[in-house]
C-alpha cells in the first residue's frame, strides 16, 4: 500500500495534538498510568488510543498555524489539559491507600514520628499494600474504561487547540481532592472510632494505675485488635471504594 506524503503531512498536526493530550493523561490515569507499568506498554497504549480517536476528532481540528511557535503552544495546552484530566481521575484512586495510611496510624502500624526508611517517610505497610491493590481492582472490575471514555468526551468539551477553562477546571480539581480525602476518611472511620475509644480507655487505666507501663501493654493489644477489625472489614472497604470510584469516574468531565 502506497502512502501519500501529502496525506501524512495533513494528518500530522492533528495526530500531534491528540497524542499530546492522550499521552499526558495516560501518565496519571488510575490503573493505566502506574509507575510500575513498563514504559513501552504505556507508550503503545497512548499511540493505540490516539490512532483510534484520530478519525473521529479530525473534523474538529483547528487550522494549522503558520508559525511553529503557535503550534508548539497549542501542543503545550493539550499536554496541560491531559495532565489535569489524569490528575483529577487519580484522586479517587489515592483514596484507598490514603485511607489505609490512616488505618495504619490508628492501629499503631505506622508513626509520623518514626517513618519507615524502606517504604518512605509518608508511607506505611498498609498504605503500600492497598496502593498495589488499587490498580488490580481497577483492571479486574473494568473501571479503567470509564476514564478512557471520558477522555474521548473531553475532546468534545474542550476541542483540540482550545485552552482549559480556568474557573471550571479549578472547581473540578477542588471537588476531586475533597471527594478523595472524604472517601479515605470514611473508609478508615471504624478504625478512627476504635482508636479513639482504645486510647481513652488506656488513658483512664493509666490514671488509675499510674505506675503501670501502659504503653508496652496497650500497643500489642491495639495492633492485634486493629488487624482483627481489618480482616473483617477489608472486603467491605474495597467494595465501598469500588462503588464510589465507579460513580466518580463515571462523572468525570466528558463522561456520562
Amino acid at each position: 500500500m502506497n502512502v501519500d506524503p501529502a496525506t501524512l503531512l495533513e494528518w500530522a498536526p492533528a495526530f500531534a495534538l491528540v497524542l499530546a493530550r492522550v499521552a499526558a493523561a495516560l501518565v496519571l490515569l488510575p490503573g493505566l498510568g502506574e509507575a510500575a507499568a513498563p514504559s513501552m506498554v504505556r507508550i503503545g497504549l497512548a499511540l493505540s488510543v490516539t490512532i483510534l480517536l484520530l478519525p473521529e476528532l479530525k473534523p474538529m481540528m483547528p487550522p494549522v498555524p503558520d508559525a511553529g511557535l503557535t503550534m508548539g503552544l497549542m501542543i503545550a495546552g493539550e499536554v496541560i489539559t491531559g495532565l489535569w484530566f489524569g490528575w483529577v481521575a487519580r484522586m479517587i484512586a489515592l483514596a484507598l491507600p490514603v485511607g489505609a495510611q490512616f488505618i495504619g496510624y490508628m492501629i499503631g502500624l505506622s508513626s509520623v514520628l518514626q517513618p519507615d526508611a524502606e517504604l518512605g517517610p509518608q508511607s506505611g505497610a498498609l498504605g503500600k499494600l492497598f496502593e498495589m491493590a488499587t490498580p488490580v481492582l481497577l483492571l479486574m472490575t473494568g473501571l479503567y474504561r470509564l476514564p478512557l471514555m471520558a477522555l474521548d468526551g473531553l475532546f468534545k468539551l474542550i476541542p483540540p487547540g482550545h485552552l482549559l477553562p480556568a474557573a471550571e477546571s479549578t472547581e473540578i480539581a477542588i471537588h476531586a481532592v475533597g471527594t478523595g480525602f472524604s472517601l479515605a476518611l470514611q473508609l478508615a472511620s471504624p478504625f478512627v472510632v476504635i482508636g479513639i475509644a482504645w486510647n481513652l480507655a488506656m488513658g483512664l487505666i493509666a490514671r488509675i494505675v499510674s505506675h503501670l507501663q501502659i504503653y508496652f501493654i496497650s500497643m500489642p493489644g491495639q495492633i492485634m485488635l486493629g488487624l482483627a477489625v481489618l480482616m473483617v472489614t477489608a472486603g467491605a472497604m474495597t467494595l465501598a471504594w469500588r462503588e464510589s470510584a465507579q460513580a466518580f469516574l463515571g462523572a468525570l468531565p466528558g463522561g456520562g
